[in-house]
């Protein structure tokens, strides 16, 4: 029988290739809906970088206040750039682009270098093969044991809580975006670097010119860093957690590694509408040229898709404390886990 959405148990036969199919009815973008959402996101974050200005005035923390709120706002612009980033947010590409390369300077991010590394994340994510570009660097325990005490503390460093979500996105953000890493030898990504910082540096001369440090210091950086920690906790917890998977390159396999090494991040409505759905991760890595406001219409329509890799807020907080992968028991370990049952 055919899958529906009036026949959704049908929908529990289908392998991570065969949903392929039925998630390229849901890929085409409508331009006044994409308009509308990008004018809803944009319009608010200009309304409240103006009002936070003006109330460097009357209050630092009022201005503080504002921006905490901005950064949600800033958070949803990166996931529409996300979107532009995939050529699902509008049909033609060079609109996508465009609005994508404008909203880097919003977010910091060089448009087309993270496009390129974001595509090779989702062209290899969960294969262990190739890890290392667009990715959170993730070890086996076998890896791990081999390593010396030195190496070991660094690894146990990097995947700490406060370095990974508190210094992490000031580093990748300020400073790692400057730069196209991982490209460096491409004239093209370059030029995305280097004209992402051009108006980035005019963009901070002119705040600072008329606003002054107090300017950047509680409007820009705040809502900046919030934003970029906001969106460093979901990229997380959308591959990082218990039951994820991981395949050597000739057991991989794209589509069941896009299905079943993404997680379905069940977020409150608020935050679902801040964040653009991208805690449907496992459909979006499995057709990433559905647009994020046609997500939820996949999991109404197949609600089957909506029971995999569930994860509330409460239970994606036990995701940081996950730091290898244990290839016997094809899970994420912590630390403890790991010298639990290997010594």
């Amino acid at each position: 029988m055919k899958d529906t959405p009036d026949h959704p148990l049908n929908s529990e036969t289908l392998s991570a290739r065969e949903w392929v199919k039925t998630l390229a009815n849901y890929r085409e973008p409508d331009a006044l809906r994409s308009s509308f959402e990008l004018g809803v996101t944009f319009i608010p974050f200009i309304a409240l970088w103006v009002l936070a200005w003006l109330s460097l005035s009357v209050s630092y923390w009022l201005t503080f206040g504002i921006s905490v709120l901005n950064a949600a706002f800033l958070l949803r612009l990166f996931t529409i750039q996300h979107d532009c980033g995939h050529g699902s947010f509008f049909k033609h590409r060079a609109v996508s682009d465009w609005v994508g390369r404008v909203i880097g300077v919003l977010t910091l991010t060089p448009y087309d270098v993270w496009r390129r590394t974001h595509s090779i994340h989702h062209s290899s994510a969960g294969n262990l093969g190739k890890r290392g570009i667009g990715d959170i660097h993730t070890m086996t325990v076998a890896e791990y044991e081999a390593l010396t005490p030195f190496h070991r503390l660094m690894y146990r460093l990097y995947r700490n809580p406060v370095v990974l979500f508190g210094f992490g996105p000031s580093y990748l953000f300020l400073l790692q975006n400057r730069l196209p890493v991982g490209l460096m030898n491409s004239a093209r990504y370059w030029i995305s670097a280097m004209g992402t910082n051009l108006s980035i540096f005019i963009a901070i001369a002119v705040i600072w010119y008329f606003g002054g440090l107090s300017a950047v210091f509680l409007i820009f950086l705040p809502s900046t860093l919030l934003a970029a920690t906001g969106g460093m906790w979901l990229f997380y917890v959308q591959h990082q957690f218990e039951n994820t998977t991981w395949k050597e390159d000739e057991d991989w396999q794209l589509h069941d590694a896009a299905l079943h090494g993404s997680s379905h991040y069940v977020l409150p409505p608020v935050l679902q509408w801040f964040s653009a759905n991208i805690g449907i991760h496992h459909v979006h890595h499995l057709y990433s040229r559905i647009p994020f406001y046609r997500l939820t219409e996949v999991l109404k329509d197949h609600s089957v898709l909506a029971q995999i890799n569930r994860m509330t807020i409460r239970e994606s907080f036990a995701c940081a404390r996950l730091h290898l992968w244990d290839e016997n028991s094809k899970q994420l370990l912590s630390f403890r886990q790991a010298r639990q049952l290997y010594g």
